[in-house]
């Protein structure tokens, strides 16, 4: 064998040896040749999957309407608000509102959304994003201007609660669902005041319909008595006193509120009544309204019944009065008749 061939011979078993240690080396790794191969090969169609932006849920807050009493004395309300120094008045935008209705604005920001609070002249109040803290506050502070006040637990439990937020792009203000949407370009301040005052006709109706219940839990001893004895427990005054009670309550829903139709205010803002209407239809108001009435007609119809039984037992008592005071003349008559003959 010549020399050429030697050398030959020992480069090819240097490749080989070379081969078989990058093969181990791959098996050991866990990779094949043909797969590394692939691995590494630049491929002029792959692309990266596209990652999608993360963006955070959009903020949510709550607005929050409480009835407190028969009314609020707006005047001396805004003097005590500047005094305070808490919250300033901020005028609407439409003078139709002012007189009914005082909108404050937190004087100082605790986050980028303010703090809003309407006060109606008809006895409600509603929050836009206020703390139950400070909105506990702010309702022990209109003890003081409150004219006719509610009860405390009442009040509470009647209170209605709304989330709010702003769309994501320029839309109409509108309620979804449970939810308002309010356009995060421009001003907002009436459509939160059309917002509000729904709210604050439904917690309203709330407090008149506790009373309602409370009235007719206190009555309904009278006709449980009067169908197992057939005897009326009340007096001719208590049932007048009562009847009284309930006129006065039926002229507050039908005729001192605007339950039974849409305040004058959104006869010009036909984008306004839609969202009233909108806001109502979700609180059930004309429903509500439609039950207490059917409830108040039932009450009347129970107290007059008992209005007539009682004027029947009263004229039957005065027929036998008369009776015997006739029958007591014609007594002495005939005794002066037996004493002139005798």
């Amino acid at each position: 064998m010549s020399a050429l061939q030697l050398k030959k011979r020992s480069q090819r078993k240097k490749k080989q040896i070379q081969d078989d240690s990058e093969e181990a080396v791959e098996a050991m790794e866990g990779f094949t040749p043909s797969a590394r191969h692939k691995f590494l090969t630049f491929d002029p169609d792959f692309t990266l999957p596209i990652m999608q932006d993360h963006k955070p849920p959009p903020r949510e807050w709550q607005v929050t309407a409480y009835a407190t009493a028969d009314e609020y004395n707006l005047d001396k309300l805004l003097a005590g608000l500047n005094q305070q120094g808490l919250y300033t008045a901020s005028t609407m935008t439409s003078d139709a509102t002012e007189s009914s209705v005082l909108h404050a604005v937190a004087t100082y920001r605790l986050e980028t959304e303010q703090r809003e609070i309407y006060f109606f002249r008809e006895g409600s109040v509603v929050f836009w994003n206020v703390a139950e803290l400070e909105r506990f506050n702010v309702l022990k502070f209109l003890k003081e201007y409150e004219e006719g006040k509610y009860n405390g637990e009442t009040v509470l439990e009647e209170c209605e609660s709304l989330s709010y937020k702003y769309s994501e792009g320029p839309s109409r203000t509108k309620l979804l669902h449970d939810k308002i949407l309010l356009n995060p370009e421009g001003q907002t301040n009436l459509e939160k005041y059309t917002f509000s005052n729904a709210l604050a006709m439904s917690v309203k109706l709330g407090i008149w319909e506790a009373s309602l219940d409370k009235y007719i839990d206190n009555i309904e001893y009278v006709s449980e008595e009067l169908s197992k004895t057939g005897h009326v427990v009340l007096t001719q005054d208590q049932v007048l006193q009562r009847m009284g009670q309930l006129f006065a309550l039926r002229h507050l829903i039908n005729l001192s509120s605007d339950l039974l139709d849409i305040p004058d205010f959104y006869w010009e803002h036909e984008q306004l009544e839609q969202l009233y209407r909108r806001t109502s239809d979700h609180l059930s108001v004309s429903k509500r309204t439609s039950v207490m009435n059917v409830k108040l007609n039932h009450c009347l119809e129970l107290m007059e019944l008992l209005k007539s039984h009682l004027n029947d037992r009263h004229s039957a008592r005065l027929e036998w009065i008369i009776i015997i005071l006739i029958m007591v003349e014609v007594a002495f008559e005939l005794l002066h008749l037996i004493e002139r003959l005798f």
